[in-house]
């Protein structure tokens, strides 16, 4: 009986459990290999995309992806070790794949606006923006969404789909801009004095350009009770780091003006 018994178990073992012993082994040490072979490939991947500059962005989505797709690679191989048919595994992979595709077709469109954004590249990261009513500096452009810091210093996320579909104004594009302000003046003011004063006035502001020159004109007239006022417009050039302060300085300047003539 006890012979009997350990034929069985030596024929099972035989049969079945050395031959499980060597999938596992084999599933394990294609699985470390394949794990530090992809990570020699990511590595390699990005030192060449860090050599020709890619984005940063554009080169984390790479690498990551690349990631991915390597592991998934490596686990169905894994399972073909085992003995475990992949067909059936890969078909519903990819079945998966479609149907979590059309449920989130808001966030894969704003994962391609977002390739298209790294690819064309409207605005950079650190470029003053403004935006589907958003208007502020990019802090990162992310794969579906892009961070953007408003001047209260709040952080807004927007869907890269919106900022891809929509008009985008970029005011860094350029190395310098324009400060717009209008000021309504009385009725029977001297405008040349108020203007001249205030050109002097606006050479003592610091960071204003001299190239292209400061406008100081008369825009409009507005009716002001039964008399008809000129609208003064003041459009001074600045770089762009500089303007909010030479705004502020524009309109302190125009008020001390305007209280020396009386206005």
């Amino acid at each position: 009986m006890d012979a009997e018994f350990t034929s069985q178990v030596e024929a099972f073992a035989r049969v079945y459990l050395i031959p499980t012993a060597w999938k596992l082994l084999g599933a394990v040490a294609l699985w470390l290999v394949g794990s530090w072979v992809i990570k020699l490939v990511r590595g390699a991947l990005n030192r060449f995309m860090r050599l020709r500059q890619f984005d940063n962005t554009l080169a984390t989505y790479l690498e990551a992806s690349a990631g991915i797709l390597l592991q998934v690679l490596l686990f169905i191989a894994v399972l073909g070790v085992l003995g475990i048919e992949t067909t059936s595994f890969a078909a519903l992979l990819a079945a998966a794949g479609l149907a979590i595709g059309a449920a989130w077709s808001g966030l894969l469109s704003n994962f391609a606006a977002g390739l298209f954004l790294l690819v064309f590249r409207p605005f950079k990261v650190g470029d003053t923006i403004a935006a589907v009513g958003i208007t502020g500096t990019v802090r990162e452009i992310g794969l579906f969404v892009t961070s953007v810091v408003t001047a209260d210093n709040v952080v807004t996320f927007v869907g890269n789909n919106r900022l891809f579909s929509e008009n985008v104004q970029n005011f860094s594009a350029t190395p310098f801009r324009r400060v717009d302000i209008t000021v309504q003046l009385m009725p029977g003011v001297d405008t040349e004095a108020i203007s001249m004063r205030l050109r002097q006035r606006m050479r003592q502001i610091p960071h204003l350009l001299d190239t292209p020159a400061p406008i100081v004109e008369i825009v409009s007239f507005n009716a002001v009770g039964a008399a008809v006022a000129p609208m003064l417009v003041v459009r001074p050039f600045c770089r762009n780091e500089h303007y909010q302060q030479v705004y502020f300085d524009t309109t302190r300047a125009i008020q001390e003006t305007c209280a020396q003539v009386h206005v």
